[in-house]
């Protein structure tokens, strides 16, 4: 089979496509034939040195895929050779035709939801599920600030808030992205390159402040996102390049909290709790991901790039 290899960190120039031996499955593993594989930021930290988690090289990147199972390994019973599936995470990488996993890592695909969509889920879902719900705590009649919500991360945010009874405050830096950013449901949509926007959040609210922030880039936002937090409320960092430095009166003045999150963090229990409930939005049409670009296997260097752009448009997938 074909697949992504990177033999040393560093650009995207690293990542190199090559033919390496088809997956076979131990007890409890399943081989998925990839139909689709999602970009995700945290990609492109692992691929340059940058995360704190090394790989072991050499190594194919990628945590999120769609596709049909291929083979079982024995004692394997949630799926069956020839089910649709998406996947929250893989032993062997997803940028490739084939992606090892363990069973608990594949879910099924409804037949509603395409494979380049189901490449879209367990980063961008997931994660926005846990910053919102297990870690936020955020409840129906609450108040939600979401950074950068039209990126893949975003996008999922907005639905299952709005699906869940929040009013929504999104951002985005581009008309194109605030106009997708409304289609998904926010209440309230703001430009974060208009000077002041975050002022708007508090006459949005009636000078009160917002209960949950989901900061995408802490490293910009988080001293203003305590400004116009509500009392008790809390603040997720989810995305940051660089250090911050932050008045900590702010958070004492409000009881605040500020909540560091990464997926990787996730317990299976948790994990699965996350996925039970996506399944559940994904089969009734309350998530919807949205894929801006589809590149080929071979672009996964150009992916990498337009990853990590300002004007972030949905989703973007590797098809093999």
């Amino acid at each position: 089979m074909k697949a992504i290899r990177v033999h040393e960190l560093g650009d995207p120039e690293v990542m190199r496509l090559e033919e390496v031996p088809d997956l076979q499955p131990g007890a409890g593993q399943v081989v998925v034939r990839v139909k689709a594989a999602g970009v995700n930021p945290v990609d492109t930290y692992i691929r340059s040195g940058l995360y704190p988690r090394k790989p072991t090289l050499p190594y194919t990147p990628g945590n999120d895929a769609a596709g049909v199972v291929e083979s079982i390994g024995k004692d394997v019973t949630r799926v069956a050779v020839g089910d649709r599936v998406y996947v929250a995470g893989t032993i062997s990488g997803a940028y490739a035709e084939q992606a090892l996993c363990n069973e608990s890592q594949v879910h099924p695909l409804p037949q509603r939801v395409s494979f380049a969509q189901g490449a879209a889920i367990q980063v961008p879902y997931a994660t926005a599920y846990r910053a919102l719900f297990q870690l936020a705590r955020a409840a129906s009649g609450e108040s939600v600030l979401v950074h950068g919500a039209s990126g893949g991360v975003g996008v999922a945010a907005v639905q299952l808030a709005r699906a869940a009874g929040l009013t929504v405050i999104g951002t985005a830096g581009t008309e194109r992205g605030r106009g997708l950013v409304a289609e998904q449901g926010a209440h309230h949509v703001l430009d974060h390159h208009a000077a002041g926007y975050l002022e708007q959040v508090l006459t949005l609210t009636g000078g009160r402040g917002v209960d949950v922030v989901l900061e995408m880039l802490a490293n910009v936002n988080l001293g203003r996102d305590l400004k116009v937090l509500a009392q008790g409320g809390r603040i997720v960092v989810i995305g940051s390049r660089g250090t911050v430095e932050i008045d900590p009166r702010d958070a004492m003045s409000r009881d605040a909290a500020i909540l560091g999150m990464s997926l990787f963090n996730i317990s299976g229990h948790d994990s699965a709790r996350v996925h039970a409930a996506l399944g559940v939005g994904l089969e009734n049409g309350t998530l919807h991901p949205i894929i801006g670009q589809e590149m080929r296997l071979v672009d996964a260097p150009r992916a990498h790039r337009a990853v990590m752009e300002p004007g972030a448009y949905g989703k973007i997938v590797l098809i093999p």
